[in-house]
């Protein structure tokens, strides 16, 4: 069989310390490349040589550019970026780039700039940003809690919101709160820990202890809501497949002036007991239409976690597909 023609074709970089980190430690960065795009590169001075077929060269010298582009404008090129660039420039989306590189959300305590890393991501934040309550639905690892999280620290920083309120119910895989030992604050603790962890990693310890202490942000299991309103708070309801359809109308019900609620859940992961109805899958269905309210729906596109995690959500696809 006649193999295909390779092509080689010549970049300029014009400045040689980008080179470093678009290739990556060890040349991690560049192994990741070729093997994504069916290409060689090969380094000459200040030029890089890309050589292969030629719809490989041209998506290989695209998405060189793209990625000089975002380490200069962030100084660094995540993995993370680095395999989503490379899926952009092979769906041929890759001007969307640009969309995701200068959007903040917030900077957290350590420095580091939190912002929508997907453009599922950036349409979920922009969502938060021009509606009420929001519903941000798709499988773990695509920043719902984390980035509703930032954006509820962010409108509290800039006091358009007076607290905010975080809440999950109490519901946990093969687990019953009656067989946990100690009292009620004891036994939803572990229920809340993930909550707990993306505030300190946001705020820092210091801040995040000072705001507990003064009750500006309160973290409670979901029946703690029943019977209150709540004025100008930010409030999320994390893991909310795991709701019953009565907790979810009693939920958002509880919005009161110059509140925002966000609502986040996996509707694959659903751990409430047979026969139970998920709150979170029946609202999507009556709440669809009502202005001031938005449904954004995250895939496996949009998980920012180690790439293994996508490839195993895909397998557990194909398995439940068969």
């Amino acid at each position: 069989m006649k193999k295909d023609k390779k092509y080689e074709r010549q970049i300029f970089i014009e400045d040689n310390q980008l080179i470093p980190e678009l290739f990556g430690k060890f040349d991690e960065n560049l192994k990741i490349i070729e093997e994504e795009l069916n290409i060689e590169m090969i380094l000459r001075e200040d030029k890089i040589v890309v050589v292969g077929d030629t719809l490989s060269v041209e998506l290989g010298e695209r998405l060189i550019h793209k990625l000089v582009e975002i380490i200069k404008a962030q100084k660094r090129l995540t993995k993370q970026e680095l395999r989503y660039t490379i899926q952009l420039i092979l769906e041929g989306k890759e001007e969307k780039v640009k969309d995701l590189l200068n959007d903040v959300i917030c900077i957290t305590a350590s420095g580091k700039s939190i912002k929508p890393k997907t453009l599922g991501q950036k349409r979920y934040v922009d969502g938060i940003k021009n509606n009420d309550i929001v519903f941000g639905i798709g499988p773990a690892g695509t920043g719902k809690t984390y980035l509703g999280m930032a954006m509820a620290v962010n409108a509290f920083k800039n006091k358009e919101v007076r607290r905010i309120i975080l809440t999950r119910p109490a519901v946990e895989a093969g687990e019953s709160l009656g067989f946990l030992p100690g009292d009620l604050q004891e036994k939803v603790d572990p229920y809340l820990r993930p909550i707990y962890d993306a505030l300190f990693d946001i705020l820092g310890s210091d801040t995040y202890s000072k705001l507990m202490e003064k009750g500006l942000i309160e973290i409670a299991p979901l029946a703690y809501m029943r019977g209150r309103t709540l004025d100008s708070a930010y409030v999320i309801l994390d893991e909310a497949q795991n709701t019953t359809n009565e907790q979810m109308k009693m939920f958002l019900t509880r919005l009161g002036f110059g509140s925002k609620a966000i609502v986040t859940g996996d509707i694959t992961q659903i751990d409430l007991s047979k026969g139970r109805s998920s709150g979170l899958v029946t609202v999507s269905k009556i709440l669809k239409d009502v202005k001031g309210i938005d449904f954004v729906n995250l895939s496996k596109n949009d998980i920012v976690r180690h790439p293994l995690v996508q490839r195993i959500i895909e397998a557990y696809e194909k398995h439940d597909n068969h």
